[in-house]
């Protein structure tokens, strides 16, 4: 695990003197943020940026050589740099949003948080900071906006007096709280990433090297100011509305990028036109550039041959012209896809094949419906829009709740704008349907048919709509709607029948008051799809019921011994209590048995670092001349046989901070199977450890009653250590596919 560390320290301090051969940006061209380098720090702090959005400063930061130039040398107890509240950090909601800082820790192992950058408040915002050995990245916001995000911590540890480039990026986020939307990097390496969501406007003004005002943390809410940073901060570079690139990021920590990078038009963005140029920015060794275009991703990923445009010196590409590629002209509603490998014959690694990029001319029809096509939970005064097809000069929308009459409606009034309110109010839970027909005179082009569902359904299922890789044993979930007063749960594999079915139907399964709102769909069958509906019920209310929305599932091709996602907060005796540290008997009590695997209040299980789903196992240990041991009591599945499975997997992640040790796992209580790295404890980020069930000696594997998670030797009590440890996924899997022939 030092290995590790030492490279990620000499990537950041060597490789970022290596020059020019790197993803590096320029400062002055980034339009879309702040950039504090520190060259010239006077009485107030400059924004190297294209804003000019100047920093001031909070006691008495010293300027000193850095590791890119000059920087600021903070003391560690009232030095810091106030930047104010601006458009380009809170005053707009960011779907993407990235933060990079390049500092060095005077001492990383001191107890008290030592921000790096904060643009916090307790509700909403981004921080990275150095605790007690591990720099955090965090990112939250929460019930005061949408998403209900309640933040993602992701660590690694660090060394003092030496440097990192971090970064914490928001890519892609929405409306709602989705996995691996947060990203944490560090020396140009994806650490981890987590939970995320857009991120809502507010109005609190930003800290380097120290909180500002308020801000969270991994262990709870920070008030007061403070948190003051002991070191030196280089840059810090703030980008509103963009997610940086592994190229891009890679440039902060001098990681010379042989693969062409940064195309125009971006990756799956559209051409507004039917002819363009297409550019990139040249990998650190290229000399030529061999360039693939077509209509299909797989023909231009394996380069057929008739998508090899040619070898070339320029990195630009003119397409859509007589002469070039696609010499009649680009095709609306196509989508284009475009590689460049990177050429240099003097050296051994060329060609370095590149990405498959894509970019999509806008359709003559209407596209990018606002709500999207499908939509569930719209308000009954929602305001409708949609992107214009390409030429479009005027617009004709045809609403109703009738999908026939709407998709031959004719004859409409024609609209300047891409909006149109419907008449309203709309009825609560009632599916709608719409249609946009684009006129770019003399020609009509006829939009497809959307739809929509109104607020008063059930909302939020869990799982997800349409999600994947599901657990053969799901307990549903789901949001009561406005006016439930119970619910009608329907359930099967068959579409239509479950769109279909009454209370006399098979597929009908029951009926939840209000605050149940979960089903235990019992054992269902691998890789096959389900389907469920929810329906509203208040008999107080002549709307009900509220006919819900199908939303289907599909299992995956595995048994789960424990995915941490049924435990919940409510404590015994309440029978509807499932605590995890009910099920998982860990130390608690016993002064011999150094494992705690339940926080001592609620949330119980962990709700941040966590590998899939919304939940995993923090797992304390001190192995000092003592067992460190936590087992759970197996209900489902005790066959480790069902289904032909012959693996048991579990993600692991430690931390180089731990006591060095072993981690084991007991089936049945008896057989022992220990992890191959004898300092497993110490593993950085989310591991899959698979263990062939005839490691499990002696064991009934069709009739497994225990497995026991522990940390150390079993029986033996040794000098050791404490520690922290996370685990998650628990899993019976099939056996590996057999590796394909090698022509």
């Amino acid at each position: 695990m030092c290995k590790r560390l030492i490279c990620l320290i000499f990537v950041v301090v060597v490789l970022a003197l290596a020059g020019n051969a790197v993803a590096q940006l320029d400062p002055a061209a980034v339009s879309n943020g702040h950039v504090y380098l520190f060259e010239n720090v006077g009485a107030d702090v400059p924004d190297d940026s294209a804003n000019s959005h100047t920093a001031n400063l909070i006691g008495s930061p010293q300027v000193v050589d850095g590791l890119r130039g000059k920087a600021l040398q903070f003391n560690g107890t009232s030095d810091g740099v106030h930047i104010p509240d601006s458009t380009m950090i809170n005053l707009s909601t960011n779907q993407n949003r990235t933060v990079v800082a390049l500092f060095n820790c005077a001492d990383v192992t001191k107890s008290e948080k030592q921000v790096v950058y904060d643009e916090g408040g307790t509700t909403r915002g981004l921080a990275i900071y150095v605790h007690e050995g591990l720099v955090y990245a965090g990112g939250w916001n929460l019930s005061d906006y949408t998403p209900e995000w309640t933040g993602t911590f992701i660590s690694a540890p660090v060394s003092s007096n030496a440097w990192y480039a971090v970064a914490v990026v928001v890519r892609d986020a929405g409306a709602a709280q989705e996995d691996d939307k947060f990203e944490m990097w560090m020396g140009g390496v994806l650490i981890g990433t987590g939970p995320g969501g857009q991120l809502q406007s507010r109005s609190n003004d930003c800290g380097i090297g120290y909180a500002n005002s308020q801000s969270k943390f991994h262990d709870g809410n920070f008030t007061g100011g403070g948190s003051y940073f002991e070191g030196i901060i280089d840059e810090v570079w703030i980008f509103d509305g963009a997610a940086l690139t592994i190229a891009e990021l890679g440039g902060f920590a001098g990681k010379p990028w042989p693969y062409a990078f940064g195309p125009t038009p971006a990756d799956g963005e559209y051409l507004n036109n039917t002819w363009g140029t297409l550019l990139w920015a040249p990998g650190a060794f290229a000399v030529t550039h061999d360039v693939y275009a077509g209509e299909s991703f797989d023909d231009v990923s394996s380069g057929a041959a008739d998508t090899f445009i040619g070898n070339q010196a320029s990195s630009d590409l003119i397409v859509g012209f007589p002469g070039y590629p696609f010499p009649t002209g680009l095709v609306p509603g196509t989508t284009y896809y475009w590689r460049v490998d990177e050429v240099n014959d003097s050296e051994p690694n060329s060609p370095w094949k590149g990405d498959v990029w894509r970019f999509t001319v806008p359709p003559k029809t209407a596209y990018a419906p606002v709500p999207a096509d499908g939509g569930e939970s719209v308000a009954v005064d929602a305001e409708l829009s949609w992107t214009g097809g390409f030429g479009a000069k005027l617009h004709t929308v045809y609403f109703g709740d009738n999908f026939d009459e709407i998709s031959n409606a004719a004859g409409g009034a024609l609209l300047a704008d891409a909006t149109f309110t419907p008449p309203g109010p709309l009825e609560l839970a009632k599916t709608y349907y719409w249609r946009v027909d684009e006129f770019d005179p003399p020609f009509t082009h006829k939009g497809e048919v959307w739809s929509f569902t109104t607020e008063g359904t059930a909302a939020d299922p869990y799982p997800a709509k349409g999600a994947v890789d599901v657990s053969p044993t799901p307990i549903l979930r789901w949001a009561p709607g406005t006016f439930a007063a119970s619910h009608e749960v329907y359930f099967g594999a068959d579409a239509d029948a479950v769109k279909n079915a009454g209370k006399t139907s098979p597929e009908y399964k029951a009926s939840k008051a209000l605050g149940e709102e979960t089903y235990d769909a019992r054992r269902l069958e691998l890789e096959t799809t389900y389907y469920w509906r929810i329906d509203e019920v208040n008999s107080t209310n002549p709307g009900s019921p509220w006919i819900g929305n199908l939303w289907s599932f599909t299992t995956g091709d595995f048994l789960v011994v424990d995915d941490f996602e049924s435990y919940n907060d409510i404590d015994p005796p309440d029978p509807v209590s499932n605590t995890i540290y009910s099920s998982w008997i860990d130390g608690y009590g016993i002064l011999t048995n150094g494992a705690i695997t339940s926080n001592d209040l609620p949330p119980y299980a962990e709700q941040t670092v966590v590998h899939g789903g919304a939940q995993s196992m923090e797992y304390l240990y001190d192995t000092n001349f003592m067992i460190s041991e936590s087992t759970l009591t197996l209900i489902y599945p005790r066959d480790w046989t069902e289904e032909g499975v012959t693996r048991l997997s579990l993600w692991i992640r430690g931390s180089s901070a731990n006591a060095a040790d072993r981690v084991f796992v007991a089936a049945g209580g008896t057989a022992v199977v220990y992890h191959d790295d004898p300092a497993a404890t110490q593993l950085p980020g989310w591991n899959e450890w698979v263990i062939d069930l005839t490691a499990f000696a002696g064991v009934n594997l069709t009739n497994v009653s225990t497995i026991t998670i522990g940390i150390g030797t079993k029986n033996s009590l040794v000098a050791g250590g404490p520690g922290t440890m996370y685990f998650d996924d628990i899993r019976l899997l099939k056996p590996a596919p057999e590796p394909e022939p090698q022509p």
